[in-house]
């Protein structure tokens, strides 16, 4: 082992390729490039349904105005005048992933949830350069979440505090796409927040960690041989996508002692084509006490539903799920939009 120490020592360049390969193959965790949408080719069922917005936000669209206002509000969120009602008790707070933000990732599901009649939050949370290990991707105007999870679930929590001050709940629902699902989990249960969190909703999370279709490995070969390489891809690829590697000291310690907290419930959302949170079903997470878990592959129930790590997010299909979730009854299964959404 001695003597691969030595090559990799001397080669900066395995360092350089080592972030190059992991950045591109995060890159995705932005959702900046979306699929195509078709028309929907299978009804609602007949559960009466709110309207749905009309003219909804594309994942282009989201992307090019995240770009030029990073910090505007999805549609239908930060109504601070909102009052929850007796059909939806609890304000939804909704967490962006890696490199995203609150836009970007939730322009279309914001004005979906606002249109059920639910009071709808959302931040950008985890600002880092890339001074301070944020990744270079931090460079993006509208790229959040890119630091240490652990020290922005405190940022997180200071925001769920101001929901439930504002609008009188006892508890929130929290929906999280990719890494803000992680630190919806971690802010429960580390941070307190099990007490002041109803229901999470992930989509692409990465709750056990990803192997980035492998490239974990990789980083695995490097380590392995004694190279201390992480704080230069902390630099290059950020704290928080190192932080979720598969096997990472950051998710040995969110997973030691079960998957769930009590009083939480969870839907877990997955879809066969993600590219980030890899495998697919590694997303998925196992009830402890006092806890319900329902695990959701888009798939099972809308075969032409290919959306990836990213268009699941623009998604109807996505949508129903997340609705019926938070407030059951609202779209059963046979009432779901099955969309051709790549």
């Amino acid at each position: 082992m001695s003597g691969s120490k030595s090559i990799f020592a001397n080669s900066p360049s395995v360092v350089l390729a080592l972030g190059t390969t992991l950045l591109v193959s995060t890159a995705v965790l932005s959702p900046a490039v979306a699929g195509t949408a078709r028309p929907d080719v299978s009804p609602v069922g007949d559960v009466e349904q709110a309207p749905r917005p009309a003219n909804p936000v594309t994942l282009e669209q989201a992307g090019d105005i995240s770009m030029r206002d990073p910090h505007r509000d999805p549609p239908g969120a930060n109504d601070w005048n909102c009052a929850p009602t007796a059909q939806n008790p609890y304000p939804v707070v909704l967490l962006h992933g890696t490199w995203g933000s609150a836009y970007n990732s939730f322009a279309g599901m914001s004005a979906e949830l606002k249109a059920d009649g639910h009071c709808v939050y959302s931040t950008n949370f985890g600002e880092a350069s890339v001074l301070e290990r944020g990744g270079v991707q931090a460079i993006a105007p509208n790229a959040f979440a890119t630091g240490d999870i652990g020290r922005y679930a405190d940022e997180v929590g200071a925001f769920i505090d101001r929901v439930l001050a504002s609008t009188g709940a006892e508890k929130v629902n929290v929906v999280g796409h990719s890494q803000g699902g992680v630190v919806a989990r971690h802010y429960t249960k580390f941070n307190g927040g099990a007490e002041k969190v109803n229901h999470i909703v992930t989509l692409g999370a990465t709750n056990h960690g990803t192997t980035l279709n492998g490239v974990s490995e990789l980083y695995e070969a490097v380590s392995g041989a004694g190279v201390d390489i992480d704080p230069a891809l902390d630099h290059i690829v950020g704290v928080a996508g190192m932080q979720q590697l598969v096997g990472s000291p950051y998710m040995t310690a969110l997973n030691e002692g079960g998957d769930t907290v009590p009083g939480v419930d969870y839907t877990v959302i997955a879809t066969v084509n993600d590219q980030v949170s890899t495998p697919y079903n590694a997303t998925f997470l196992e009830a402890g006490p006092g806890s319900e878990v329902d695990n959701v592959t888009l798939q099972d129930s809308c075969s032409i539903d290919q959306s990836d790590h990213s268009t699941m997010m623009y998604s109807p299909h996505s949508y129903d799920i997340v609705r019926e979730a938070l407030a059951p009854g609202t779209v059963p299964e046979d009432a779901r939009r099955c969309t051709a959404n790549v």
